[in-house]
């Protein structure tokens, strides 16, 4: 069975070939979505090419709602949006992928059941079909060459709805087993360098020392260390001053 996600039904209008219905299921899948709806596909369904190509969505595809015509397709729905890559001549409000899904998201919470529909793969779209939509995604592309391919465009979308719709971090650090490194143990490892480079004769002349370690102090703390990047340093340079003292060349 579909999850119980609340989420809008991706609809699929006449599609072509199955392969690129499969591609779109790997696309929702990857992205959390799991309601697919078919409109007269030109090939039948079921089809092996689509469950070939879905690599590992098929669920998605046993699960996939079949219908003769978009009419039926959005029988239930309260909203749709219908994708294009060209303009269309039709007076109707037209949102990027991003604000689009902002704006699906906000439907969903409230209650509404949003659909989203994407065309055959050789023209996209008839204006008959989105003059049944209340709305138009219009993804950015090169002007030279719009053609999208339909799982491409689900795959846009479907991220698109992920980002509005759940927790994304946006930038991590993966530390592996380690942490970073507290104030105290940067701070001893500033005076450690510092104490060593002032015995080397490195702060010289004596009037810009204050200036020289200002500007190392700053050096470190433009690198966010790890307790690690702070053990390997101090050995660094302890095995520095043995090196000096031992007299090697």
């Amino acid at each position: 069975m579909p999850s119980d996600t609340p989420q809008p039904a991706i609809v699929l209008v006449r599609p072509q070939m199955g392969e690129n219905v499969g591609a779109a299921a790997r696309a929702m899948w990857n992205f959390g979505l799991d309601r697919m709806r078919i409109v007269a596909p030109r090939d039948g369904w079921p089809n092996p090419k689509a469950v070939a190509m879905s690599s590992g969505a098929g669920r998605l595809l046993d699960e996939a709602q079949l219908f003769d015509d978009l009419e039926g397709a959005l029988g239930d729905r309260t909203f749709t949006f219908a994708t294009t890559a060209r303009q269309r001549g039709l007076t109707k409000p037209v949102f990027s992928p991003e604000r689009a899904m902002q704006l699906a998201a906000e439907k969903i919470a409230g209650g509404e059941k949003v659909a989203i529909l994407f065309g055959p793969e050789r023209a996209g779209l008839e204006n008959e079909d989105i003059a049944k939509a209340n709305a138009i995604i219009s993804v950015p592309v090169n002007p030279l060459y719009a053609s999208l391919n339909l799982g491409q465009c689900v795959l846009l979308t479907s991220y698109e709805w992920m980002r509005q719709s759940a927790q994304v971090t946006h930038e991590a650090t993966d530390l592996g087993k380690g942490d970073w490194a507290t104030g105290v143990e940067v701070e001893k490892l500033v005076e450690h360098y510092e104490d060593r480079l002032d015995q080397a004769g490195f702060f010289y002349p004596p009037e810009k020392a204050e200036g020289m370690k200002v500007n190392l102090r700053n050096l470190w703390s433009r690198m966010r260390l790890t307790r690690a990047d702070v053990q390997m340093m101090h050995g660094v340079m302890r095995q520095m001053v043995r090196w000096k003292e031992r007299g090697d060349e």
